[in-house]
């Protein structure tokens, strides 16, 4: 039986879904960076569907989900593999703040081993999503509209990021650094699930931790284009004055 209140509760899906995808979206946007500019678009796009699927599925399946603790563990370590692959790769600052090439993996081209590793990083971020959702309603029809509406957004939220990444390449150390703590969470997330330790983050904690981050970083950023644009100028002021005395 449908209700008001249902339609309330998928607000407040999407909302939850938004909060909790943040970090899985930055994620995502410097894996599809990696790619060439005209594939971004299609690598986001079956990314998409194949979390469409997995959602009604994981959805169907929310009971059995809860066990599969493990799942966060593989993740954490995945995210900490590749912070530590762009720091310790022997590269220049200049070549570290482009984002990592995409390249083949298990016998697949690099545009659909991105694609696999975009669902793999879904399922990972997934389960806190799901399980919330769950909670919040018993209604599979309200749990499932809310979750999809909830991706197709954090898709947008993707799109930005990668816009502003092109724009502002030192936040690709930025994106690595948060890529860490959230490897570093999802690892945390896995032994307090599994008992090992009592300590569990709050959300708010690591949402907190990230927006801090990228503002610094963005405001890092916004003075090295200044500095540069400064340094075009007086440039242009030097010739232009070279000229004048010729």
């Amino acid at each position: 039986m449908i209700e008001g209140s249902d339609f309330l509760t998928i607000g407040l899906l999407v909302a939850l879904e938004g909060l909790l995808s943040a970090d899985n979206a930055l994620v995502i946007a410097v894996m599809v960076l990696g790619l060439p500019k005209e594939q971004h678009r299609g690598a986001l796009h079956y990314g998409l569907i194949g979390a469409f699927a997995f959602r009604i599925v994981a959805t169907l399946l929310a009971m059995y989900l809860m066990q599969l603790v493990w799942v966060k563990l593989l993740g954490g370590l995945y995210l900490l593999y590749l912070t530590y692959s762009h720091f310790q790769g022997g590269k220049s600052a200049e070549e570290r703040r482009s984002p990592p090439k995409a390249t083949p993996w298990l016998g697949l081209s690099a545009f659909w081993a991105t694609v696999v590793r975009v669902e793999l990083v879904n399922l990972a971020f997934s389960i806190d999503s799901i399980l919330v959702a769950v909670a919040v309603s018993p209604k599979r029809w309200v749990v499932l509209s809310g979750g999809i509406i909830g991706i197709v957004a954090m898709r947008l939220v993707v799109g930005q990021l990668i816009a502003l990444i092109e724009r502002f390449p030192t936040l690709v150390d930025a994106a690595f650094i948060v890529i860490a703590w959230v490897g570093g969470k999802l690892i945390l997330d896995y032994l307090h699930a599994a008992g090992f330790i009592p300590l569990e983050v709050p959300q708010w904690v690591s949402l907190g931790l990230i927006v801090v981050i990228l503002a610094v970083a963005l405001v890092y950023a916004h003075r090295q284009e200044r500095r540069q644009g400064n340094n075009q100028r007086a440039a242009t002021r030097l010739l232009a004055d070279e000229r004048d005395v010729r």
